[in-house]
């Protein structure tokens, strides 16, 4: 008997549609109706909201593999080649903001569970769930994927088994990601008149001291796919008046985390190695990984080796939402280059989102 037709727009129309909103963080209500009114459309999903964060499910059983990715974008900037929300075909590729950073991943995972639902495919014993979610991009306060492990996961849906985060790796496997640890370092001196620095003790030069410090700080313990964590001082703030000697100046650390250490041991390392007081200013980004012999990882290498495509896993330096899955086995894969992202060269080749579609069908199909 025919497939009768869907009701689903294939991938490159979706992902169009996708990205003509201009739904910037905190601001994608519109981009979320969207979604929720296109899913809704697709026999045999069920669908929900909390706040602009959709999903939609297929299956019933308890063991969840979850698709994810967000919805939000950064602004655009003054210099795009092309309206930045109108995206634009030039040779095979889709111009335009989010176009790779994320709306290729979730236009491809939103058409892989529509085609897989009318296909009539069910997981067996389990369920496969797709979420975009809001407010990816803002790297503080709300996030949509955290909201929906506290208030959906173990909820209105059983809690999440294995997941698949949705971001620009040219759809190779990423089985590790590193972490932010933000770092607030004071040095403290002896405040005194300029003209007499000598009766002072000069926080600024103590502060000096440490940042060149920095270059001797060592890490011994590398991660086989991120290797050794990186501390980059990057704000300076010191001294009130031109005349006054400063008796204190602050400078932030920005440490890129790996799974070889924990936040605590790295700011014990960075304490135990500077003059300056230490202090965390924020951890929550902690570094990722997954096993490459766990049962997502292995499902995402034979979607890879039946598409023809390089299933060699790497790690990554840039942050997502699998922070917020850090306790889960996850891999991150999407289609699209991670270094045009946040550009306004902004691009994604029409072919590798149509790919992207079937290697998270395929993905589903391995897992299950």
């Amino acid at each position: 008997m025919p497939r009768p037709p869907s009701p689903f727009p294939p991938v490159l129309d979706l992902h169009a549609d996708l990205v003509r909103f201009p739904s910037l963080s905190h601001q994608e209500a519109e981009v979320a109706d969207f979604v929720e009114a296109t899913m809704r459309a697709v026999p045999g999903l069920a669908v929900g909201r909390l706040d602009d964060n959709v999903w939609a499910s297929l299956g019933d059983g308890d063991d969840l593999l979850l698709l994810c990715s967000h919805l939000d974008v950064v602004p655009p900037s003054a210099d795009h080649p092309y309206p930045p929300f109108e995206p634009t075909r030039v040779g095979g590729a889709v111009y335009g903001r989010g176009a790779v950073d994320a709306k290729a991943s979730g236009a491809a995972m939103l058409a892989a569970l529509a085609d897989l639902a009318g296909a009539g495919w069910r997981p067996e014993g389990g369920r496969l769930v797709v979420a975009l979610t809001a407010c990816e991009e803002t790297g503080g306060g709300y996030n949509g994927m955290e909201a929906m492990r506290r208030d959906v996961f173990g909820h209105a849906l059983p809690h999440v088994s294995a997941a698949i985060v949705g971001e620009p790796t040219e759809l190779r496997p990423c089985l590790a990601q590193k972490g932010l640890l933000i770092l607030q370092a004071t040095a403290h001196g002896q405040t005194a008149h300029a003209a007499r620095a000598h009766l002072g003790d000069n926080a600024i030069t103590r502060a000096a001291r440490d940042l060149v410090a920095l270059d001797g700080l060592a890490f011994s313990r590398a991660d086989p796919l991120l290797g050794l964590p990186t501390a980059t001082a990057t704000v300076v703030e010191g001294g009130a008046a031109k005349n006054v000697v400063p008796d204190r100046c602050r400078f932030t650390l920005d440490v890129r985390s790996t799974p070889a250490y924990t936040h605590a041991e790295l700011t014990a390392l960075v304490a135990g190695h500077l003059e300056s007081e230490v202090e965390v200013y924020s951890d929550r980004l902690v570094p990722c990984a997954t096993p490459p012999g766990s049962r997502v990882a292995g499902a995402v290498q034979a979607a890879l080796g039946g598409a023809g495509r390089d299933a060699e896993p790497f790690g990554s330096p840039t942050a997502s939402d699998w922070i917020f899955l850090h306790d889960v086995p996850a891999v991150k894969i999407g289609p699209g280059r991670s270094e045009l992202s946040h550009t306004a060269n902004e691009h994604v080749e029409a072919a590798e989102v149509y790919a992207a579609a079937e290697v998270y069908a395929a993905v589903a199909r391995h897992y299950f």
